[in-house]
């Protein structure tokens, strides 16, 4: 991979090589997102005629696959940063559609470390209001309830509008390429499910359970929600795609070598989108 670093924050002039078809200059990336390095760096490898650019703290890998712009952002973890690194990237490539990728844990006991989750809908399982109760009273996170930060102007604690979880749906043309690429991935199986974010690790199995039962959740993870709702309100088309890198419902032990099997099912995913897209 042929490497120019950029340190440009302005909009991406370079973003198409001098030697790239015409067309190509013409078209709207589509965008990968991968919090850490090991989640992003393997796909940028496949890139072609390669440009990097970088604002803040985020890194994005400009280049092309099958002759079409595609960008890798190396977001950072958590949603504060994904968020950020998702804005960032719509308001200077202005991407024709975003996929956030990366490694999760495991919520459903039928999942298997190398299992692959299509997040059907994705939801913040971080945003929540929790009972009232005085001084003495104890903590009952499991009578927690959730908050739509999306649904309400005001005060989402007074609106009652606000006490219900915020699905975001993926969208129905990427959700097509992957799932027509299923067979690829050879590891484990690929199953459509719902991707819960949120910045907290849980390790409490009776909490993942009660998440798994009341969202519906298949996998958490740090980043995915936070990506869908800025995509949501720029009206970019979205999906996640989560690898089960653990399992902690069903003694799943870690497996870093997942985040690079899930970048490779995600570059056949790109490849039959830009094909249907033709």
């Amino acid at each position: 991979m042929a490497v120019m670093v950029l340190t440009v924050l302005g909009a991406c002039s370079a973003s198409s090589s001098t030697d790239a078809p015409e067309e190509n200059k013409q078209q709207r990336p589509i965008l990968i997102e991968g919090p850490m390095p090991i989640e992003a760096e393997n796909f940028a490898e496949r890139l072609e005629d390669v440009e990097i650019e970088k604002s803040g703290t985020f890194e994005f890998y400009i280049g092309t696959v099958d002759d079409y712009p595609v960008i890798v952002a190396k977001t950072g973890k958590g949603m504060e940063n994904t968020a950020a690194a998702t804005a960032v990237a719509i308001e200077k490539y202005n991407p024709a559609a975003i996929i956030n990728q990366g490694t999760s844990g495991g919520h459903d006991p039928n999942l298997n470390v190398y299992d692959i989750v299509l997040g059907e809908r994705t939801t913040n399982i971080g945003s929540m209001k929790t009972g009232d109760r005085e001084e003495g009273e104890g903590i009952k996170p499991k009578e927690w309830i959730p908050m739509d930060l999306m649904a309400s102007e005001g005060s989402a604690g007074e609106d009652p509008d606000a006490e219900n979880i915020r699905y975001y749906e993926a969208d129905e043309d990427l959700l097509a390429a992957a799932k027509a690429v299923k067979e690829v991935h050879e590891e484990g199986k690929v199953v459509e499910g719902t991707i819960g974010s949120a910045d907290v690790w849980n390790n409490e199995v009776d909490r993942i359970n009660w998440f798994h039962e009341n969202y519906g959740t298949s996998v958490e993870e740090m980043e995915g929600a936070a990506a869908a709702q800025i995509a949501k309100g720029y009206d970019v088309p979205y999906l996640g795609i989560r690898i089960l890198s653990n399992n902690k419902t069903n003694d799943g032990e870690y497996d870093p070598n997942t985040a690079e099997a899930n970048q490779e099912y995600v570059y056949e995913v790109v490849k039959q989108y830009i094909s249907d897209q033709k």
